[in-house]
């Protein structure tokens, strides 16, 4: 049975006194310190007003000063919580999916609350507590300015009817940070079962899914499944490596082996996650209407779906933006990474002849320091242009954040996969030396490898203790008294100092580059996919200690797949048949074939390579995203939602409802703007 909001924001309150806030505290708003008090009490009557009268109808105090309080410390922190009735409601709102008594997954209405498996007596238990902070965020983030023309004593600040408040103050800086708080007992289960104690089982991803959310339990399952994906590979490269069947050239099979991986696990992932998602309820869950970022800018005008006023920026602007600045910008930082290689390329020739000359111990170990340096050169890279493409992206103004992360996702994607892989492309295909392929594939991997993990799980901790002398003398303390509960304004403002997760980019990002690496070139260095292995299952301690310790708790993200990073994968595994198709031409075995006929040599792959991408294609075709039997729930489900509502309809007599529209006509420059 899950555990419920309420039952764990007994926790809580349990180390609250008597003035104490009267409800459960879920999340946490914090404004900045020299807020004007008349914007402060507007927006904390906006937040308990009804929902008649335009507000969240949330419960909301102020947090008082802790133990010991300080006077820099920032007086605005305000705790958020709400009813259980209307959490309920809420629920309905956000389209919730809950399991009903029948097993099947239905979205919750309060009219069949009693429906639905585990709803007792008035539904304390029924909703987690990720799900409520889920409800609050949401209602927060649908409070709309009225008739406002500004904030209330902040007359810089303007206010437009209809438009997001909390993203509008987010923007402007009077709001600092929303977070959700964390549940300290069941943070406390969750992490012995999943970090705390070294065990060869699965991860615990329903506690995962039950304390974070879809988003991160699917990140979660993604790498495990990544990682068991990889045994194979590992078991088969493993004595490929020890008995040196290959001989640098010897890697046929190897790479046969990675044709066929590399499209089978893509697929049986899909239905994983399908299969995962429809049990989470998210799987057919509808997609919210998406409101603009809280950066987008533009001149005022009206949303045709919402008749709402909000900003618009023309697409040709952007466009303009996109193709004459960020294309130029990404185009001289891959020149700038292949100016690199060159540089390595130079380094690797001048070391080689430096050992051909006087071969040592020395000079033999001499050989490795160019990747190195090299492998350390492509993480800083990386890290700079990341920087840079959030900057251009940012600027280029996306009114979505779907088409910012889009935008975001191609352009790190590109440098990225061009900046770690284009060295090992021309080794491959240009220099055509296998034994130096298998000698930098192995210290690029080993080297990135030892850097992610220092820059993941130690760098993040220890920033973060220095960072803050105060939260360290307040994590010792904790520690010292055992994991005894701390007074609610002392865990507040420790989780307030607390790094905020920027989302799952960088570990998805990091496991698309571990994928290529093993999918492209490692028939060549076997034991590429064992490093991975042990690389994934440190990655697994290690993101797990950073979400229990050094991050804030991040708000549940309803995802039913893992997004864009599908695509990510899909495509570098078609470029994986290539590459390995290639691989398999130029290898003597199958060179010996063809004596005296490279062209024929070249057509022969070339044909065999598009034999294997149309059986790519056609096993995508043959295995079906979804597995049957949820297809057939989810088709049960939408034919018993068209009865019900045709029954409705009659019941009212067949009268249908005229659709809102826009008291203002767009213009075709505005609809054009606003699609995007």
């Amino acid at each position: 049975m899950d555990r419920g909001a309420l039952g764990e924001g007994k926790m809580l309150q349990g180390s609250l006194d008597s003035s104490g806030p009267r409800f459960t505290p879920l999340v946490v708003v914090e404004l900045a310190s020299d807020t004007k008090e008349e914007a402060i009490a507007w927006l904390l009557s906006r937040i308990r007003d009804q929902q008649q009268n335009g507000g969240a109808e949330l419960l909301v105090e102020q947090l008082g000063p802790g133990v010991g309080a300080q006077e820099k410390e920032n007086p605005n922190m305000f705790l958020v919580g709400a009813t259980r009735q209307r959490l309920l409601s809420g629920a309905e709102e956000v389209g919730l999916f809950k399991e009903c008594n029948d097993g099947s997954m239905r979205g919750f209405t309060c009219a069949n609350k009693h429906n639905f498996k585990d709803f007792e007596g008035d539904g304390d238990s029924f909703l987690n507590m990720a799900e409520c902070q889920y409800i609050i965020k949401h209602e927060l983030d649908t409070l709309r300015a009225k008739d406002e023309t500004h904030v209330p004593g902040h007359t810089q600040v303007k206010l437009y009817p209809g438009k997001s408040i909390i993203r509008r103050l987010q923007s402007k800086g009077i709001l600092i940070q929303i977070f959700p708080l964390h549940g300290q007992e069941e943070l406390k289960r969750l992490s012995f079962s999943w970090y705390k104690k070294v065990k060869l089982s699965f991860q615990p991803l329903d506690d995962i899914r039950h304390y974070y959310g879809e988003g991160q339990a699917l990140y979660f399952g993604f790498l495990e499944y990544f990682t068991f994906a990889l045994v194979p590979m590992a078991l088969i490269g493993v004595p490929y490596y020890m008995f040196d069947w290959e001989d640098y050239d010897k890697y046929v099979i190897f790479a046969v082996f990675n044709l066929v991986w590399c499209t089978v696990i893509l697929e049986l992932w899909k239905r994983f996650s399908s299969s995962q998602a429809y049990r989470w309820g998210t799987l057919s869950r509808k997609k919210a209407f998406e409101e603009p970022r809280p950066g987008f800018h533009g001149t005022l005008g009206f949303n045709p779906v919402t008749g709402r006023q909000e900003p618009l920026y023309p697409n040709h602007k952007r466009q303009l933006r996109v193709y004459l600045v960020s294309l130029p910008f990404v185009l001289l930082c891959l020149y700038l990474s292949l100016y690199i290689m060159m540089i390595y390329f130079q380094m690797e020739g001048w070391v080689l002849s430096f050992h051909d000359e006087e071969p040592t111990f020395w000079t033999g170990v001499l050989l490795f320091i160019p990747s190195i340096i090299y492998a350390v050169v492509i993480e800083i890279m990386n890290l700079i242009y990341r920087y840079a493409a959030e900057f251009l992206t940012e600027w280029e103004n996306h009114r979505l954040e779907s088409s910012y992360q889009n935008h975001l996702v191609l352009k790190v994607l590109v440098f990225n996969f061009f900046n770690c892989f284009a060295s090992l492309f021309y080794i491959a295909f240009v220099m055509q030396d296998m034994v130096l392929l298998r000698q930098s594939l192995a210290t690029l991997l080993i080297t990135s490898q030892i850097l992610n993990q220092f820059m993941e799980a130690f760098l993040p901790y220890w920033l973060q203790r220095r960072r803050n002398k105060k939260m360290i003398r307040k994590v010792q303390k904790r520690r010292a008294v055992e994991y005894k509960e701390l007074p609610l304004a002392e865990q507040v403002r420790l989780e307030a100092d607390m790094s905020t997760y920027l989302g799952t980019f960088d570990d998805y990002l990091e496991l698309f580059l571990l994928f290529g690496y093993v999918s492209l070139f490692s028939c060549t260095y076997p034991l590429a996919a064992v490093l991975v292995v042990l690389n994934n299952v440190t990655e697994v301690y290690s993101d797990a200690f950073k979400m229990c310790c050094v991050f804030k708790r991040p708000f549940s993200d309803p995802a039913a797949n893992i997004g864009v990073w599908q695509l990510a994968f899909e495509a570098m595994s078609v470029i994986a048949i290539v590459t390995n198709c290639a691989l398999i031409g130029m290898s003597p075995q199958v060179k010996a074939y063809f004596p005296e006929s490279e062209t024929q040599l070249i057509l022969w792959t070339v044909a065999i390579e598009h034999m294997l991408l149309a059986f790519k294609f056609i096993l995508t075709f043959l295995i079906p995203d979804v597995p049957k039997h949820i297809q057939i729930k989810l088709a049960r489900l939408e034919f018993e939602s068209l009865e019900a509502l045709k029954k409705k309809r009659q019941l009212l007599g067949g009268k249908c409802l005229k659709p809102r529209t826009s008291e203002r006509p767009w213009s075709e420059e505005q609809r054009k703007a606003y699609r995007y």
